[in-house]
């Protein structure tokens, strides 16, 4: 009987050195090779002929001197230079001519170029491919880094599923072209380039385990030293054979069931792999230190210490520290020192509300925060308020049913706590509701993500009419002093701009059946309505007036702008609005060196605006003419912001296409917002209802203006022709 084997089979013993340098003839199937037609004698000028075809499909390669397959990583494939040389047969005495495109799309690599070579090599190929010779194209490439994929391991690369044992060439580099002919041995999909498996130029091999275990600590091969990963191999070794090996019992064997044998195996469950445990165990606990370290920063280094020391999770860590700063906190809004109920009261009002016990926990000291989280206080809603200032205004009140008497009383407390203040502790209804309203508003009004204070500069103003503001740009640098020691002067210039401040508000109302029903939460719905109106509102009246580009401030004559079919955000056209920045000057023509930070684009566009910012290399080559740098120049230069306000359809002169290059708005800034004297947040002020309402009511307003400043900060493209 045949028999099933039940354990995995031995590990591939590591080989640590293969060659580096090798040829991929892609045969399987039929060519794709194309030849153009060659242009008729005594035509002038005299046109090349082109040619295209597929070099590889991204499958295994069967190379001499390579014990097991090979698959090249087409994600890892360098080219230096797209007009590469095309030989024959990869003799460099044999010229045929160069490429123009070399494209790699992730699964294949495609070629394109042009028969230039003036010799019989050239005619050769040419006349061969006019006949219908398949030419095959043969790519030269060195490999960087290779990773052995062990028996019965599986690894995706090309978008393809692969099962070990082979190779993948990680990352690698195009050398050269060639066209060649198949052999006699059509099995042969790929040969290996001249040289024995003993040649010097040889790469160290990475099992598949070790580079997957760097990964999870972190590490990059590719910046890595020699001598770092051999230090990190042996490392990788001792932690392998510390956590034990396979036993050497020799495999058991299972017989599969002849006929009628109704004997059903028991199914064979792998042990769990100590190594893996002990990875998991490493990478969890280095991730649990990170976010300590960064959550302490520097500061209760004790505390910090304990919490690694004695394995504290982030959540214990975190109360700790909100514990150990209670202390050192001022509070906003503090009782006069007869008594902290109030204060307590109000803190569990906002507890009770949903703000974030962390949160509050920065506006109340500790005796405060812990009278609000004690068992007296926990829950707290309006019925307990209201008790609470009737007691304190000399009334009484037994706890059960709300009716009007009891609102009345708290009405009537409230007033006489306010009319008999003069600084002393008192419990006002009016006062507290007030202060909780303005802490949900505001933490409301903080959570929005605002873009507009990110893109504006912001400034302060004393009134409601409308201010011009001034700019002073000094006329001239400065010169050499001559001998008699006088210094020249220099002349200012004025630029000027106008704002003007209008107001954005709603009421709140605190109504009876609110009251009666304890209900908290239907209250603050309105004052957090508000901080997001409010957010709201700032965003929408910024992107109206930048989509509406008032007297032009985005156009060819302030040189902030361009379009053409060139213009969609890539590098070429990114680099062309850093330089219209870079090359701005003041009136008397000098630099005015405004360096660009920001790039915003819409919703569209913010995938493309962050791998410009973040991804280093580029691994296809275009199949235009347009020369492409094998690196991104603008890595790490321009901070994206995205906001869908300027393509929202409502809006007036929205784009999903056109994108912004601004300067930091702290050193120059295109936009400004004005606020009413330095009060950059919404306000919620407290008031009284008709004569014949049971309630209280409130109004949240929110003072800003907003103007375009100045147009040498920013650069706008259009995307599109």
């Amino acid at each position: 009987m045949p028999k099933l084997r039940t354990k995995p089979y031995p590990p591939i013993e590591p080989v640590h050195r293969v060659p580096a340098e090798f040829r991929i003839i892609e045969a399987s199937g039929s060519s794709d090779f194309q030849l153009e037609a060659a242009s008729p004698e005594g035509t002038e000028p005299k046109k090349l002929r082109r040619f295209s075809m597929t070099a590889y499909t991204g499958g295994k390669l069967l190379l001499a001197n390579f014990p097991f397959p090979v698959v090249v990583d087409l994600a890892g494939m360098k080219i230096p230079a797209k007009n590469r040389p095309i030989l024959r047969d990869h003799d460099t005495t044999r010229i045929v001519g160069h490429t123009e495109s070399i494209d790699i799309n992730g699964a294949s690599i495609r070629l394109g170029g042009v028969v230039s070579g003036s010799n019989d090599h050239a005619r050769e190929v040419s006349e061969s491919g006019d006949n219908g010779f398949p030419w095959q194209a043969s790519i030269g490439a060195s490999a960087q880094r290779m990773v052995l994929v062990d028996r019965g391991e599986s690894v995706e690369v090309n978008a393809r599923k692969f099962t070990g044992p082979l190779y993948v060439a990680r990352t690698s580099t195009l050398r050269e072209v060639s066209f060649v002919a198949l052999g006699a041995d059509d099995q042969t999909v790929a040969q290996m380039a001249a040289g024995s498996s003993h040649s010097h130029n040889q790469i160290e091999v990475l099992s598949m385990k070790f580079e997957q275990w760097l990964t999870a600590q972190d590490f990059e091969v590719t910046t890595l030293s020699e001598k770092q990963v051999a230090n990190l191999r042996a490392m990788h070794e001792q932690l392998e054979a510390n956590g034990g090996s396979e036993s050497e019992e020799p495999a058991s064997e299972t017989s599969v069931s002849g006929a009628g044998n109704t004997d059903t195996p028991a199914p064979i469950v792998p042990p769990a792999d100590p190594v893996d445990q002990m990875r998991a165990r490493w990478s969890s606990e280095r991730q649990r230190i990170s976010a300590i370290t960064a959550l302490f920063a520097d500061k209760h280094p004790e505390l910090e210490a304990r919490a690694v020391a004695q394995g504290w999770d982030l959540s214990r860590a975190e109360l700790e520290k909100l514990r150990a700063e209670r202390a050192q906190v001022q509070p906003l809004f503090s009782d006069d020192g007869t008594g902290r109920k109030g204060a307590s009261l109000e803190a569990a009002l906002c507890i009770a509300a949903g703000l974030p016990e962390s949160r509050v926990g920065k506006w109340y000291d500790e005796r405060v925060m812990n009278q609000a989280l004690s068992s007296e206080l926990s829950g707290a809603g309006l019925h307990m308020l209201l008790y609470e200032v009737i007691r304190a205004s000399g009334g009484h009140v037994r706890p059960g049913r709300i009716d009007n008497d009891v609102i009345r009383a708290a009405f009537v407390g409230n007033d006489r706590l306010i009319e008999g203040s003069s600084g002393f502790s008192t419990i006002s209804l009016s006062g507290i509701l007030s202060n909780v309203a303005t802490k949900t508003m505001l933490a409301t009004y903080e959570a929005v993500n605002s873009v507009a204070t990110e893109i504006c500069g912001a400034t302060d103003v004393n009134d409601f009419k409308q201010v011009t503001r001034y700019r002073m740009t000094a006329a001239g640098i400065f010169q050499k002093v001559g001998p008699d020691g006088e210094l020249k002067h220099a002349g200012l210039e004025e630029e000027s701009y106008t704002n003007q401040l209008e107001t954005w508000g709603r009421m709140i109302a605190l109504t009876r059946q609110m009251m009666i029903n304890d209900d908290l939460g239907a209250f603050l719905q309105i004052p957090r309505a508000i901080g997001r109106m409010s957010a709201l509102a700032l965003e929408e009246v910024v992107f109206t007036l930048l989509l509406a580009n008032p007297g032009n401030f985005f156009s060819a004559g302030n040189k902030n702008y361009f379009e053409g079919v060139d213009t969609a955000l890539d590098i070429d056209s990114l680099t062309v609005a850093e330089r219209l920045f870079l090359d701005r000057v003041d009136k008397q023509g000098k630099p005015i060196l405004v360096q660009p930070a920001l790039v915003l684009v819409p919703t569209s566009l913010k995938v493309t605006a962050e791998q410009l910012f973040k991804e280093l290399p580029l691994n296809q080559v275009p199949l235009n003419n347009k020369a492409k740098p094998m690196n991104n120049p603008h890595a790490g230069k321009f901070r994206p912001i995205c906001s869908p306000y300027l393509s929202v359809t409502s809006i007036p002169g929205n784009s999903s296409t056109a994108w912004y290059l601004l300067a930091d708005p702290n050193d120059v800034a295109a936009m400004e917002i004005a606020y009413l004297r330095g009060k950059r947040v919404p306000t919620i002020e407290s008031g009284e209802t008709d004569f014949n309402t049971l309630g209280m009511q409130w109004r949240g307003y929110f003072d800003f203006g907003c103007a375009m400043q100045d147009q040498r900060a920013a650069v706008k493209s259009k995307g599109v022709a």
